[in-house]
């Protein structure tokens, strides 16, 4: 697939792993529909999509609201004519020990995010992609196939879209729409672990968190997840190691808690 001149709705998209992957379309020669809540981000990144070679306009609004992403879809239809790509990336963390967390309402914004966000903008964008025989991409997690301490709620969202996205492509078939599920490792770079839902349901802040050493930069998940556009791959893993955690989930279990728990000490 030639992303030349391609529909591409990407959400997410004011900073971070959505930013970079909207400059990557756009030297590709996409045309961008760039989503999220901060308009002067977005227009930040719509006029380095348009000095990269592509074409963008920008929608403001919340993936969490299903009549935001119904108008950003007609915003699409509207400018250039349908949609081929959708790229579902908003996403929100968090970072605390379920026992700790002083109310349940977090594990709600979790699941409007990074779950309801998705499906209602792929609900939104579906018949449009349907008459393109487009493609269907979000960016779910690793952690959306193992468990991974001090994540309950991010975890759980993240199972929900992976699920969503494997029943939906089964759905899908032979109607010509693919859809691809990229999994990526942490990433240097966003502003997901300084957003993160502390115990409080406050932000964890910068500063608190490291990276691991593992982590993975924006530039090379994005280059990851549009070959596997391309493709029409079903997933892609970032780094490709980590399609063993799965495995290991199931033959070894207890080895890979001992592995993660670890991790996560390791990184405060």
């Amino acid at each position: 697939m030639s992303f030349e001149n391609k529909s591409v709705v990407v959400t997410g998209a004011s900073s971070g792993l959505g930013a970079v992957l909207a400059e990557s379309f756009a030297a590709r020669g996409a045309s961008l529909t760039l989503f999220a809540r901060r308009q002067p981000d977005l227009e930040a990144v719509a006029e380095r999509c348009r000095a990269a070679g592509g074409k963008a306009i920008v929608f403001a609004g919340s993936v969490s609201e299903l009549d935001d992403c119904r108008k950003l879809a007609g915003a699409a239809e509207a400018e250039y004519g349908g949609i081929d790509v959708l790229v579902a990336n908003a996403g929100v963390s968090m970072w605390a020990r379920f026992d700790e967390t002083e109310d349940t309402q977090l594990f709600r914004d979790l699941i409007d995010v990074n779950y309801m966000g998705a499906v209602n903008c792929v609900h939104a964008c579906l018949p449009a992609i349907k008459a393109r025989k487009g493609v269907i991409t979000a960016v779910g997690s690793i952690q959306g196939k193992i468990p991974v301490p001090l994540h309950t709620g991010y975890v759980a969202s993240k199972h929900a879209l992976q699920g969503f996205l494997d029943t939906l492509r089964g759905e899908l078939d032979g109607t010509g729409v693919d859809v691809v599920t990229a999994l990526p490792h942490w990433l240097r770079g966003t502003r997901l672990r300084s957003n993160a839902f502390a115990k409080d349901g406050e932000r964890v802040g910068e500063g608190r968190r490291g990276h691991s050493k593992e982590s993975v930069s924006l530039e090379a998940c994005s280059e990851a997840i549009l070959r596997a556009i391309e493709r029409r791959d079903r997933e892609v893993v970032i780094p490709w190691k980590l399609r063993l955690l799965p495995w290991l989930k199931l033959i070894a279990p207890r080895m890979l808690d001992r592995i993660v728990s670890g991790e996560m000490k390791r990184q405060g």
